[in-house]
């Protein structure tokens, strides 16, 4: 009786609570993986607080750390963290149903709809195909971007450490997670040594962009080629908009920045610094120059890049993309007074539009919500909080340097606000509904002002 007990349980929870409980189990397994004696360099367990906020940091593929990567993890350590970086960037079902097909078990229509969550595919038709091509398609990305690294840390840290170097950071990048080894120079260093190196930043970025497009613009891409009347409106939208974020974003960075924090570099390091800070802010978490040392406006840019993040179905946090475009797009039909929200050629559904409002909204309240409260318990000041939280919020790992300041009750804040950003804030809302409720009757309509 028991047994039909927990067997009913298990098949009453949705596809989001389900996805929502996988991760919180791979955190929490990374959680005591990282506490153990020999994960850490003095041999010493690591607080739960602090393992967790590390193990949330790469499973959710954020970035944020209370301390440095490299100075405070061992060698097993690191391959934890970057285990929990890979399953987390995936999403353990991408990995659980390719691990099946290649056991040659059916794949039945339970498993292909919590695959389709998982990717935010559009349709469950091709779910299958679909894994197998984000598996080999993640392979040869990671594998090449190692390749290309390891020209420059082979030389630089010897052949092993140089291979592993190169693996670690490949995989960091094109999950979107910001994690680095580079604390053996300086703690907290990221990638500030290279900031005018073409070879390291130009893989970095190019992972970190494939990585945040999203699986489903692969897919179309592969299928289509070249052939761009044929893409989807999802890939044609989110093709366009990382376009003009990395661009837009880049230049506005150089503005800010060129006679400030850049004034000492060449032109050559002022634009691939530029180009750099715009890629990493949407959620990828690196950064080639001092993130605390950024002016106002610079840190008020990154935030709004960090909030926008990535797109759909990708490695990347963030609200997505396609969320504002929506949002621009619907106040733009709303201005013009035009029937419906149109773009190239299509008409959006009110579905996507009501979606897109509640992910922006929810979003935005629970990185304000969290900034009043840590705020309220601890001396922080507006501009490095707001960026914490935001950075939590969007999966972005950037950080002005008051994550190791936060106290108990901060970094559980933080911890939510990553966990909420990777599986998504509209999904954690949904995953404490059991069912959708069917309004049969409604209430009488009255109107209301409005702006």
């Amino acid at each position: 009786m028991k047994w039909n007990l927990n067997e009913r349980k298990k098949r009453s929870l949705t596809q989001t609570q389900f996805i929502a409980f996988g991760f919180f189990v791979l955190i929490m397994a990374g959680t005591l993986l990282l506490m153990m004696p020999f994960s850490s360099r003095d041999g010493k367990s690591m607080d739960f607080l602090g393992a967790l906020f590390t193990a949330t940091s790469a499973s959710c593929v954020t970035g944020l750390v209370v301390a440095d990567t490299w100075s405070q993890w061992t060698i097993f350590g690191q391959l934890v963290i970057i285990t929990l970086i890979q399953i987390g960037g995936l999403g353990f079902i991408t990995i659980g149903v390719y691990v099946s097909i290649l056991l040659r078990r059916r794949i039945g229509l339970k498993e292909r709809g919590l695959m389709q969550e998982s990717t935010s595919a559009l349709q469950i038709g091709g779910i299958v195909r679909l894994t197998k091509k984000i598996i080999v398609g993640t392979a040869f990305f990671e594998g090449a971007g190692a390749l290309l690294l390891a020209i420059r840390f082979v030389p630089q840290y010897g052949f092993f450490r140089g291979i592993f170097y190169s693996v670690f950071h490949s995989v960091s990048a094109f999950c979107n997670a910001g994690f680095d080894l580079m604390g053996w120079q300086q703690p907290y260093n990221s990638l500030s040594a290279y900031y005018d190196d073409w070879l390291v930043n130009l893989v970095i970025m190019s992972l970190i962009i494939i990585g945040g497009i999203g699986f489903i613009v692969w897919d179309d891409i592969s299928r289509n080629r070249l052939h761009v009347r044929k893409y989807l409106l999802q890939t044609k939208i989110v093709l366009i908009t990382t376009s003009v974020l990395v661009f837009g974003g880049a230049a506005f960075f150089y503005y800010l920045e060129k006679d400030l924090l850049m004034a000492d570099m060449s032109i050559s390091g002022k634009i691939l610094s530029s180009l750099f800070s715009s890629v990493t802010a949407r959620t990828a978490g690196f950064n080639s120059i001092d993130t605390g040392a950024l002016s106002d406006g610079s840190k008020l840019l990154t935030i709004i890049l960090m909030f926008i993040g990535g797109s759909p179905g990708s490695t990347a946090g963030g609200v997505k993309t396609t969320t504002i475009v929506v949002l621009l797009l619907y106040v733009h039909a709303s201005i013009q007074r035009t029937y419906g929200v149109n773009v190239l050629g299509r008409r959006l559904e009110e579905e996507a539009i009501k979606q897109a409002s509640s992910v922006f909204t929810i979003n935005l309240f629970l990185a304000l919500g969290a900034s009043l409260v840590i705020m309220a318990v601890q001396p922080l000041s507006l501009s490095d909080t707001l960026f914490e939280t935001f950075s939590a919020m969007g999966t972005a790992g950037m950080t002005t340097g008051i994550t190791r300041e936060l106290v108990p009750l901060s970094r559980v804040l933080v911890i939510l606000l990553m966990y909420c950003g990777r599986i998504g804030s509209m999904s954690f809302a949904l995953a404490f509904t059991q069912q959708k409720r069917i309004t049969r009757v409604q209430n009488p309509l009255e109107r209301i002002n409005v702006g």
